[in-house]
């Protein structure tokens, strides 16, 4: 069966991408012979339709399957629509993720996990997720903030009225 997996590297050591539209390459695999084509996501960097390019893209190679972690709205109807089954994976390396889905243990995805325009910059800051370090409404003794920082963790800031 010819499935194509979300993933992090061009190899199977690669992690498997938690992201469809969004994610750096597609591993198209065989799943009865291991091999296996990797393709760079043409789409990783678009403003605006990455999951729709994506699902496109994904469909040209006529899959069976598409495993990942999330899809929005948009990818899950196209991929709905093309009657390609798409299972849940979970974080580890493509191999591993293959091994279970040899074994009947990934779940399939009964439509959208995540919203539109997930793993954008416009919400996921580019040193992580987190709360960021931002200056804040702090309390008048010195509250945490929750700032607009770039992932640095758990706000930190010391408020207006230190």
């Amino acid at each position: 069966m010819k499935i194509c997996l979300t993933a992090t590297g061009d190899n199977l050591e690669s992690q498997l991408d938690l992201r469809f539209g969004r994610c750096q390459y597609f591993i198209f695999l065989d799943s009865d012979t291991d091999e296996f084509e990797a393709i760079q996501n043409p789409s990783l960097s678009a403003m605006h339709g990455a999951g729709i390019q994506s699902a496109q893209l994904v469909l040209d190679k006529k899959p069976q399957a598409v495993i990942t972690g999330n899809t929005g709205p948009n990818a899950s109807s196209v991929l709905s629509a093309a009657g390609i089954n798409v299972l849940a994976g979970f974080p580890g390396t493509i191999n591993e993720v293959v091994q279970a889905f040899k074994k009947g243990e990934l779940k399939p995805m009964l439509g959208p996990t995540v919203s539109s325009h997930f793993g954008t910059s416009q919400n996921m800051p580019v040193g992580g997720m987190g709360m960021g370090r931002g200056g804040g409404m702090g309390r008048p003794q010195g509250g945490r903030g929750q700032g607009t920082g770039r992932g640095q963790g758990q706000g930190g800031g010391r408020g207006r009225n230190r």
